[in-house]
């Protein structure tokens, strides 16, 4: 009997444990993937605590999965996969295909959305069974522990810019330089627009310049953040990648005319966000999720274009937990990816 090694936790908010389980077999509309590299997010903290609904333990999390595909499951191979294709599949791992917003094409808010690690064992394993409607080509020149975050992290940061009401030579501004800031960033810049880094301390103004922003504002300074974004001409666009309310909040004055505030950094708290903001400068404010396979591929083929790549810091499955711990803590080096030798 085949196996392969998976890192579990069995309990909610408990430790990483590796263990043996029965190799899977795909099913019709599935393939099995040999995982090469699986990012550590914070959104897997979700599925680890336990806190959505219908988690069920033992759990193995992990959405940022590249790796190729070594199993086909019936009709696959009519979709065009092969045996030995490069993939990925991120936060989007597959969907419905019959409720209404499926039905209308927008498949990245169904409702039952199938996130690995929730709907289906997730990639903290070798193997991964997943739907052949979320799997996204990866390019050459994109290593797997590249292509694993982009699945999730890259993705969501992307399409909140691309998607957003701002065109290239618009000033916009990317709030937050840890494991999606870092990267909407430089996807800023590369779609043309004038970009201004938001952060904590001005020890990080060298880091943003790094990165290719034209302007570092830090938060801390004592200018209040809206002051420094209308002193260049106000932001047609902020890009919130930090999981802070208050941040995401002191954001919005800074916006231009018809601007548009767009989250992405989860946080509970509500925002101090009053009608009279938004009335007479016709301001948006929208949520964006993360996004679909296509969007996965298009995310990564911009990356491997632009040279764009993630921070990010290896380590071995079996040290999962301590990547895992690490993330929690706030002390990975912006992106902790598992890999699988």
């Amino acid at each position: 009997m085949s196996t392969y090694r998976v890192a579990q936790v069995t309990a909610p908010n408990g430790r990483f444990e590796l263990v043996e389980r029965e190799m899977p077999q795909p099913g019709p509309g599935q393939v099995r993937i040999a995982v090469e590299a699986c990012g550590v997010c914070h959104s897997d903290a979700l599925f680890v605590s336990g806190a959505l609904p219908g988690v069920t333990f033992p759990e193995v999390p992990g959405h940022e999965i590249a790796g190729h595909i070594e199993e086909l499951g019936q009709d696959v191979r009519e979709r065009g996969w092969k045996v030995g294709d490069r993939v990925a599949v991120g936060w989007f791992g597959g969907s419905c295909g019959h409720c209404t917003p499926c039905r209308r094409g927008d498949f990245i808010v169904c409702p039952n959305l199938k996130v690995p690690g929730w709907a289906y064992d997730g990639g903290f394993g070798a193997q991964v069974v997943a739907p052949a409607d979320a799997l996204a080509r990866i390019p050459e020149g994109l290593s797997a522990a590249d292509a694993g975050p982009m699945a999730c992290a890259g993705v969501t940061t992307f399409n909140g810019l691309r998607r957003s009401s701002a065109r290239p030579g618009d000033l916009v501004a990317v709030l937050g330089l840890g494991g999606l800031g870092h990267l909407g960033v430089q996807y800023a810049v590369a779609m043309g627009f004038e970009t201004v880094a938001i952060a904590r301390g001005a020890e990080k103004a060298d880091f943003a310049k790094q990165l290719g922003a034209h302007h570092y504002v830090d938060s801390t300074s004592g200018t209040p953040v809206a002051e420094a974004l209308q002193s260049l001409g106000g932001a047609q666009a902020v890009l919130a990648t930090a999981g802070s309310s208050d941040a995401i909040t002191a954001t919005v004055d800074g916006l231009a005319p018809r601007g548009e505030l767009v989250a992405i950094g989860a946080d509970t708290a509500p925002m101090g966000i009053s009608p009279a903001q938004l009335l007479m400068a016709a301001r948006v404010v929208r949520g964006h999720p993360s996004g679909t396979s296509q969007d996965v591929e298009d995310t990564m083929a911009f990356s491997a274009l632009h040279g764009i790549r993630p921070m990010t810091e290896t380590v071995p499955l079996d040290d999962a937990d301590t990547a895992y711990q690490k993330m929690l803590a706030g002390k990975a080096r912006f992106r902790m990816v598992l890999t699988y030798g």
